[in-house]
């Protein structure tokens, strides 16, 4: 193999990044929306695969946050949920195969995009801490800190503290170690505390097996479905996904990886968004994206190469495959509080390209996006902080 793929222990450490923003929001559409966990986890890993193979590095795949929030709090239909990523495929094709997206992020200036990613991170170190203490949608929902852990607290302190303080600690001290990469203890210690303590759920009903997807699934959807999505669902994501999974997610891959990413461009990524959102539609999976926080992830624990999305993308191909929809209970044996340290020092990592920004307007820029994006939401952040910039130009405004 090349230096393009590597397969030891620091791409498996990397590969396993990002689970705690992939995980929390799969779970709950398949819970609450009726999502098909074969068909989301089959298309999620063959998106890691293909997508790794062609750019030739080290590439995120995360599910769309807009959508999947608004879709696991209402409780709307998986019908809906398919058609939103149906719509939002065709216009990342439109935009991507006309190159209007290569227009359009030639006018975004760096500070803009160091805004989106400070926001990003800071969105993911919260929703980290919240998985911690027990109060992420998810937890909320399930009534429960930990919801597959058969023991919730230790005398006054709940578990999910417990196990978050013990696994930040692991991680700052096997943050740089090769050996022992620090993302691959964290989840194997997860694995093996939800063995020894966990529900089990499901369990039981495990069985190795053939499963093949089925083609639509959900049918397709009705005229009321698109016209649904379009308004609650695309036009919303669509700002975000523009800001975050590919202009400062392109950008970060550059900042990483330099020339081996230049097929990291605008235009691929958004046909490459384009043509995982069409499979997963087909599928029953839920709408997906790259994006600069879960390639930080994957940074962050070890990932250098398109080795970890081979490594990630076979892990759920071959538990979709072979254990089709129970594989969801392998999947509970990982504690919630886990994966919000993954998410915690995610969000570190990604939120540190902001030291780059020397000048007091930039900087004003960024930190306008990120107070923003807290108030209201990072699509609004996006948006504001362009207008922000383009007029801090004058050389009349000072900061």
């Amino acid at each position: 193999m090349t230096k393009q793929y590597k397969f030891n222990r620091m791409e498996l450490a990397g590969s396993l990044g990002d689970l705690g923003t992939l995980l929390p929001i799969a779970i709950g559409m398949i819970l609450i929306n009726g999502l098909n966990p074969m068909g989301m986890f089959l298309t999620i890993g063959l998106f890691y695969i293909i997508s790794g193979i062609y750019f030739g590095v080290t590439v995120p795949v995360q599910p769309m946050k807009v959508i999947g929030a608004y879709a696991i709090a209402t409780g709307i239909s998986a019908s809906q949920i398919s058609a939103s990523g149906f719509l939002i495929g065709c216009f990342l094709l439109i935009i991507g195969g006309t190159n209007a997206i290569t227009v359009i992020g030639k006018y975004i200036p760096k500070s803009v995009v160091r805004g989106v990613q400070l926001s990003t991170g800071v969105l993911l170190m919260a929703e980290g801490v919240r998985f911690m203490i027990g109060t992420s949608k998810y937890q909320i929902l399930k009534q429960a800190i930990e919801p597959y852990l058969t023991v919730q607290n230790i005398g006054p302190i709940s578990i999910g503290i417990v196990i978050g303080v013990i696994g930040g600690i692991m991680t700052l001290l096997f943050l740089e170690n090769k050996k022992f990469p620090a993302g691959l203890i964290i989840v194997i210690s997860g694995l093996i505390l939800g063995a020894v303590l966990g529900t089990h759920e499901g369990l039981d009903k495990l069985r190795l097996g053939i499963n093949i997807p089925k083609i639509l699934p959900f049918a397709f959807p009705t005229m009321a479905d698109f016209t649904f999505a379009l308004l609650a669902l695309a036009l919303p994501q669509i700002p975000m996904t523009l800001g975050n999974a590919v202009i400062a997610y392109a950008d970060l891959s550059q900042d990483y990886f330099d020339e081996k990413s230049n097929k990291v461009t605008y235009k691929a990524a958004c046909i490459s968004m384009a043509l995982a959102n069409f499979a997963s539609f087909f599928m029953g999976g839920m709408p997906l994206c790259h994006g600069a926080g879960g390639l930080a992830a994957h940074y962050r624990f070890g990932a250098r190469t398109a080795g970890s999305n081979i490594i990630i993308g076979l892990i759920f191909v071959i538990l979709a495959i072979f254990f089709g929809l129970h594989m969801l209970s392998i999947l509970y044996l990982v504690p919630m509080s886990v994966l919000g340290v993954l998410l915690l020092f995610a969000g570190a990592q990604l939120s540190l390209t902001v030291i780059d920004m020397k000048a007091r307007k930039d900087l004003f820029v960024s930190l306008m996006i990120l107070g923003l994006t807290l108030a209201s939401n990072l699509a609004v952040g996006f948006m504001v902080g362009i207008a922000i910039a383009y007029t801090l130009k004058s050389e009349r405004l000072t900061v």
